[in-house]
């Protein structure tokens, strides 16, 4: 699949939207909770056990949008978020607001986090119902799970919550937050992500969103995933797993030969001091000594490139139902859980929040989550309509699509006009097709920067009471 460049002009130019295009293009795939669990301030008495709801200016329902418009603005900041308010009350009630944002940010502060995970959970209920089975694969969900970091700004509560990496020294690193993320295979919405320090392990949060597993899913992981408990607790719960096999773990105790790349292997608990921290001595005690487990050795042989060898652990015993090349292709795809996080992380800019306390971080990351399904779930609905791959659409021109069609779509009124012009919107986000690459084809594209930055700012290698400025700082790249 084509790499997806620098997204960073599109994405600025999709900032510029005014929040009623929002309202239109979005306002029928997100549909809030008819009882918001929102705090709100009474007015006047009580009437038969109900109060009379003073109306806010920014009510819950525009202080959603105005944090869903500041994702996707430019800055990411308030103050635009607000500037954007003061347009938008001006043209649907012909109110003029103050430019101060401390009536924004203090309705930002009231909006419940339950509330934002409701609206995510509709909007991935939404788009996983449509999942017709033919776009599943062997009749299976497939459920890819990957780790990542994000960072914030350095305030006391937010590290005190994320502290900074141990290796950076105190007073010149920010806080970083672990977060581990489930994704749908099919459609790349993410499912659920659970966020930590960097001292709590990703299986450790992964744990957390195994209630999002049901019957006959199939977990697709690294190998840091890869565990005898995991494996066994998650084939009791009739969820089947397709990893790398551990470094850690030996191929010993063969049990079967289908062939010399395809064998059934016993796999054995280990002694107690194996117990992940995660269990109690109980429930380690409660599992079985051994389990059947099936390897799958795999030749990665890219033109150009070393060749590769690969051995998959899978809970799926069966050779015919679920052939080695399947298998080999299905961990191949573990590749796009990547893909995902660089959308949301690197293109829509989530990889440093703003907020400056940990409540409002947890909010700011929903709401990212929920701007990325929303981008998502137009490209995969453009390739459910025309029957194609939604692999083949470009990510970026899916914005490019957007980016154009949605000034147009919030100056029309009817109905049924609105309608048509979504349904253009799909066929041409449909019709931006990925070009298919030639496998004999030999791509070396390094990681490296050839623009040279123009500022030459000193690096903070000390707490900023102990730095010293050097003089002339153009001619110095650190602190010496």
């Amino acid at each position: 699949m084509k790499m997806i460049g620098n997204l960073s002009s599109f994405w600025n130019r999709f900032a510029g939207s005014a929040l009623s295009e929002l309202v239109e293009l979005f306002g029928n795939k997100i549909h809030l909770p008819e009882v918001p669990p929102l705090r709100q301030v009474p007015k006047g008495k009580k009437v038969r056990d109900k109060y009379e709801w003073r109306d806010r200016i920014f009510n819950q329902w525009r202080t959603f949008w105005l944090s869903l418009a500041q994702v996707f603005s430019l800055g990411q900041t308030c103050n635009e978020a607000l500037k954007k308010a003061q347009v938008w009350l001006w043209c649907e009630a012909k109110k003029i607001i103050s430019s101060n944002t401390s009536a924004y940010c203090q309705s930002r502060n009231r909006l419940n986090p339950v509330y934002l995970d409701e609206i995510h959970q509709r909007l991935v209920e939404q788009t996983e119902r449509r999942i017709p089975s033919k776009s599943l694969w062997y009749g299976r969900h497939v459920k890819v799970v990957d780790g990542s970091s994000v960072s914030m700004p350095d305030t006391e509560e937010n590290q005190k919550l994320y502290p900074q990496p141990s290796s950076q020294k105190k007073g010149c690193g920010f806080p970083v937050m672990r977060i581990v993320a489930m994704f749908s295979l099919v459609t790349g919405i993410m499912l659920a992500c659970r966020k930590g320090s960097l001292h709590i392990h990703e299986r450790t949060l992964w744990h957390q969103m195994w209630d999002c597993y049901q019957k006959d899913d199939v977990v697709l992981a690294d190998c840091g995933f890869c565990s005898f408990a995991d494996y066994y607790l998650l084939k009791e719960k009739e969820v089947d797993c397709v990893m790398r096999l551990h470094q850690r773990r030996k191929e010993k105790n063969i049990v079967k030969k289908f062939n010399s790349n395809d064998y059934l292997v016993r796999w054995e608990k280990g002694t107690r001091s194996q117990k992940p921290n995660w269990m109690s001595e109980e429930q380690w005690e409660q599992l079985p000594k051994t389990m059947i487990v099936r390897h799958v050795k795999v030749v990665v042989d890219i033109p150009g490139f070393r060749t590769k060898k690969l051995t998959l652990a899978t809970t799926l015993l069966d050779p015919k139902a679920y052939p080695p090349h399947a298998l080999a292709d299905l961990y191949r795809r573990r590749w796009m859980a990547e893909l995902f996080l660089r959308d949301i992380k690197t293109t829509m800019r989530m990889k440093v929040l703003r907020s400056k306390t940990p409540e409002m971080i947890q909010k700011e990351l929903t709401t990212f989550i929920i701007a990325y399904n929303l981008i998502r779930s137009f490209i995969w609905e453009s390739a459910l309509n025309k029957g194609i791959d939604p692999y083949r659409i470009s990510f970026k021109g899916a914005i490019a699509s957007i980016i154009q069609w949605t000034s147009l779509l919030a100056n029309i009124t009817d109905i049924n006009e609105k309608r048509q012009c979504i349904d253009a919107l799909m066929q041409v986000i449909a019709a931006d097709l990925l070009p298919i690459r030639k496998k004999t084809r030999i791509r070396i594209e390094p990681r490296a920067i050839k623009r040279r930055p123009n500022a030459s700012f000193q690096l903070l290698t000390k707490p900023r009471h102990e730095f010293t400025e050097i003089p002339h700082r153009h001619k110095y790249k650190k602190n010496a």
